[in-house]
């Protein structure tokens, strides 16, 4: 059995799908349709732009997006397979979620780029500019996590944001509280400590206006049924109910990305083969990394699609 999955923020680069918009018109007809939906050209900001404004959150996020549902679509058409045919579940790493909402046409892709776009812009606004941070946390033993977070916390809120291995814990806070966990890192087993060079403390309680904009905001978007289950990253767990992906995907924003037990899951409900769709290699990385049973693919370029046989 297969799964699809959708890359998050940090897999952003210049020029990426440029091959599938130049060669494909169902990649273009994507491209096209989202910059009409943001009235802007995000398409020629994604190709030709410049990284730091591809990188600024609110046109990062709708733009992995687009790239990754042009890929989805071209390879759907070049297959002749429907989504359903082929894979069991669906699922994103954070921005990623709503990608798979798109490919499960659970919403549309001009109501995702939208959402995105506020999404991105909700999440940049909620923590005035330097005052948040994240980092990476790589170790073999994160016992004593607990122990390190409640020293930090002394200096202000600093939360679990992403479990997305047992050797990788993304934390995110206030700056200060982040910077602490860095500074004391190697006294509680952690191997390595890394800033990120994000632009907000994402997936913490710190988001929380965001998350009541975003809340606000669905209220006025109908949720479909999927055509295929989508693994969430608030439970974990796959749903096809359209309230609760639509509450998943509200509480996401506050609450960390539970990525391991989404490979968990994906391994318990038997599947042997995963395909992430879009820029970079993130997610086939840690699949590859967390089972050696999986079959792990990534369609980032049209090269990719020729080797790809499911």
């Amino acid at each position: 059995m297969n799964i699809l999955a959708f890359p998050g923020q940090g897999s952003q680069k210049i020029g990426m799908g440029k091959l599938f918009y130049e060669n494909f018109s169902i990649a273009k007809n994507v491209f096209h349709e989202v910059d009409e939906a943001l009235k802007f050209k995000l398409s020629k900001l994604i190709f030709d732009g410049d990284l730091n404004e591809l990188s600024l959150t609110s046109n990062t996020q709708p733009a992995l997006m687009t790239v990754s549902i042009a890929i989805l679509r071209v390879f759907l058409e070049e297959n002749k397979i429907d989504i359903n045919q082929k894979f069991k579940f669906v699922c994103g790493h954070s921005l990623g979620e709503f990608t798979a909402l798109c490919a499960a046409n659970v919403i549309s892709l001009k109501d995702t780029a939208n959402l995105l776009k506020i999404r991105g812009q909700s999440m940049q606004e909620a923590v005035p500019a330097g005052e948040g941070s994240m980092a990476a946390l790589i170790s073999s033993d994160f016992s004593k996590l607990d122990d390190l977070l409640n020293v930090a916390k002394k200096c202000g809120v600093c939360e679990i944001a992403n479990h997305n291995s047992s050797e990788q814990i993304v934390i995110s806070g206030q700056t200060k509280a982040v910077q602490e966990v860095v500074n004391n890192s190697s006294k509680y087993s952690i191997k390595r400590a890394l800033l990120l060079n994000v632009s907000a403390p994402f997936h913490c309680s710190l988001m929380m206006p965001a998350q009541i904009r975003l809340q606000n905001e669905l209220k006025e978007i109908n949720f479909n049924v999927p055509d295929l289950p989508i693994i969430c990253n608030y439970t974990a767990a796959s749903e096809n109910n359209p309230e609760k992906l639509k509450d998943n995907i509200i509480n996401q924003v506050t609450n960390k990305v539970r990525w391991k037990e989404t490979m968990e899951f994906a391994l318990d409900k038997k599947i042997n083969t995963v395909v992430e769709c879009g820029s970079g290699k993130v997610l086939s990385g840690l699949f590859k990394r967390f089972s050696k049973d999986l079959n792990v693919y990534n369609i980032e370029t049209t090269e990719d699609l020729k080797d790809l046989k499911i």
